[in-house]
């Protein structure tokens, strides 16, 4: 018995997978060749797209929203969980590692429920919100450039609706969170937002310490 989180052993993660991973060959063939591309330590674990699939199945949602794509992995994830009518607006910057998740995005019978926006993210943000699509998401996911977390934190904050969640990636920042010594600006803005969130009395929250730590926020009003 334990009365803390445990520590993830490389034995108990392979039991982890080995054990309640299900991912279909067209996502596991998407994180093989994102394995051998530059910036592969972007993509996230299988087990966390299998967890934000579970999510939103779990809150019935239709619409989402991802701030940050790289390949295309958990917007494929996120697809593939959502209704016929369902549909992600995913916003990115990079037309090269989109035109990767374009393939298995179409691979998988998924393009069409998926609306990519190449440009940066708070101009694609500041655009939904201006064309009055506020409150108008179920799901949103950040995994972005860090130093933007915040102002990222803030529009998904007024672009979910009431009862929305929203998913913020890479908050235990691979522990340099928690080392007082370190002031790398990425570090530091993780940590002021984690710290704006556990006080942020419009959202009930929680840290989960899955991949590299997913706070899970939902608006309560």
């Amino acid at each position: 018995m334990a009365n803390r989180s445990l520590g993830i052993t490389d034995a108990l993660h392979a039991y982890l997978v080995d054990s309640t991973l299900r991912e279909p060959a067209v996502l596991r063939e998407l994180r093989e060749e994102t394995a051998r591309l530059p910036n592969a330590n972007m993509q996230i674990a299988p087990e966390q797209g299998q967890f934000m699939a579970f999510l939103a199945e779990l809150i019935g949602a239709r619409r989402t929203l991802e701030i940050g794509t790289f390949t295309g992995y958990s917007a494929l994830c996120v697809a593939l969980a959502l209704p016929p009518e369902g549909r992600l607006t995913a916003c990115d910057i990079n037309p090269d590692y989109a035109a990767v998740a374009d393939r298995y995005w179409t691979r998988a019978g998924v393009r069409e429920k998926i609306d990519l926006r190449l440009a940066p993210a708070l101009e694609t943000l500041d655009a939904l919100l201006t064309s009055g699509q506020a409150d108008s998401y179920d799901l949103a996911f950040i995994d972005a450039d860090k130093q933007n977390y915040d102002a990222y934190y803030e529009r998904a904050l007024s672009l979910v609706r009431p009862g929305g969640l929203i998913a913020i990636d890479n908050v235990l920042w691979g522990g340099q969170v928690a080392d007082p010594t370190d002031h790398d600006p990425e570090t530091v803005e993780i940590r002021k937002l984690n710290a704006k969130i556990r006080n942020d009395q419009r959202v009930s929250m929680s840290l989960v310490p899955i991949g590299d730590g997913l706070m899970l926020v939902r608006r309560r009003v």
